[in-house]
């Protein structure tokens, strides 16, 4: 066993959710492999879905945007929340997320050398000068995805997450606006990585099918059982991993409104609207995600608590 560093004690605790001391033990036993750590606590039981590694918030707006048939997903990432919350930083990405609708550049690059949507200078050059000469700090756009259809979308808190929905449906957009807003609302809560069933890889499948199997080796009451049995249970389990991560097939959210899932959610309201609506596209994004972050008082606390 080797030994940890507080830093990575701290990365493991992000992003698994476990206590200081077992993620300690975990890296400890596994040389400070931080997959292998996140499987074994994922086999002890104390992890479920592990959450992804590297999320740290950045700060920023994420903003969402539908104009007729066309929608915009869109992050702009700042240094601070002050930047992100001034008009300056809220103009820019309001004004650039209307450059993406009309202009449809192929990506980041291609966007800046746009003329900015009520202006005369290009969003690049928006960017330089609020970054250089007002804001003064580094300013990135960071990403966007523009979908053209039958579109909702929803944005969260202001900024920090946002969800844009295409739908194919044979009824008028007006009609399934709220319908489409549902499925935004619902991706944005539970962030669930696929779409339906289908979308899951098999080996992926294979994967969580094992973590089940080695979390039966740790059970005295599923232990004994031959191995034939315990996949088979496994099999059975797996329908609990679609329910989580397949949007769907997770329960609707807004309970009071509907009682089921996702999918039966969006079939019923087709039925009583009297067409057909099923959901084609989601695209969420959420504020920082995947971006580092300066370090905040959490390595000093966990580095207190092991001396």
């Amino acid at each position: 066993m080797g030994k940890v560093s507080v830093a990575e004690i701290k990365e493991l605790m992000k992003s698994t959710g476990v206590g200081m001391m077992d993620c300690k033990k975990a890296l400890e036993a596994n040389d400070g492999d931080m997959t292998k750590a996140v499987e074994f606590l994922r086999e002890k039981g104390l992890a479920t879905q592990a959450k992804k590694s590297g999320r740290a918030a950045a700060e920023g707006i994420v903003t969402a945007i539908v104009d007729g048939n066309t929608g915009v997903l869109l992050e702009v990432n700042t240094e601070t929340d002050f930047a992100a919350n001034t008009d300056d930083i809220k103009n820019f990405v309001k004004n650039t997320a209307e450059t993406i609708v009309k202009k449809n550049p192929a990506d980041v690059e291609a966007l800046k050398a746009e003329t900015i949507e009520n202006g005369s200078s290009t969003v690049g050059e928006v960017l330089t000068e609020l970054a250089g000469m007002k804001i003064r700090e580094n300013i990135v756009i960071r990403r966007f995805v523009r979908l053209e259809g039958v579109l909702a979308s929803y944005v969260h808190n202001g900024g920090s997450i946002g969800v844009l929905v295409k739908l194919d449906t044979d009824l008028p957009a007006e009609k399934v606006a709220e319908v489409g807003k549902d499925v935004a609302m619902q991706s944005a809560a539970l962030n669930a990585p696929y779409l339906r069933r289908e979308d899951v890889p098999a080996e992926v499948l294979e994967h969580e099918k094992s973590i089940i199997i080695a979390q039966m080796a740790e059970d005295p009451k599923m232990a004994s059982k031959p191995d034939a049995v315990k996949a088979k249970i496994a099999e059975g389990k797996v329908g609990s991993y679609y329910k989580e991560n397949c949007l769907l097939e997770q329960m609707f959210v807004k309970s009071d409104l509907f009682k089921g899932t996702v999918g039966e959610y969006v079939k019923d309201a087709a039925k009583k609207l009297g067409g057909s609506i099923s959901v084609a596209e989601v695209v969420r994004y959420e504020r920082g995600e995947g971006v580092e972050k300066k370090e905040d008082n959490l390595a000093d606390e966990v580095a207190k608590m092991i001396k």
